[in-house]
């Protein structure tokens, strides 16, 4: 059984593909401390993180510090959300959704 945590979990070059496999549905944030768009999308991060846990889980990759993992996944923008169903890329989310949007549009892959 996998524990889900109800807040986003750290993401890096080193730890990324491990906890990609580790959860069924992982949704990772691609941000940068300078980016405001990124700032108002954090905190909506963190309530779904909450209000989502157990079905799935939330990662958070600063892009700046982990170029690795960026450049795969040619992170263009940020803020932009990768989905991973089982450990594959399953869609990509460009911009700061509002809430009600981000959480309709991620209850579909569950």
């Amino acid at each position: 059984m996998v524990d889900y945590p109800d807040k986003p979990i750290e993401l890096t070059d080193a730890n990324f593909d491990e906890n990609v496999k580790k959860y069924p549905l992982i949704v990772v944030d691609n941000w940068a401390p300078w980016c405001p768009p990124c700032r108002i999308l954090g905190p909506v991060i963190d309530d779904l993180a909450k209000k989502l846990a157990g079905k799935l889980v939330f990662g958070k990759l600063n892009v700046d510090e982990n170029k690795e993992v960026a450049s795969k996944y040619e992170i263009m923008s940020v803020p932009t959300l990768l989905i991973f169903k089982n450990g594959k890329l399953i869609d990509r989310i460009i911009g700061a959704l509002p809430e009600p949007l981000l959480e309709k549009k991620l209850m579909s892959f569950l």
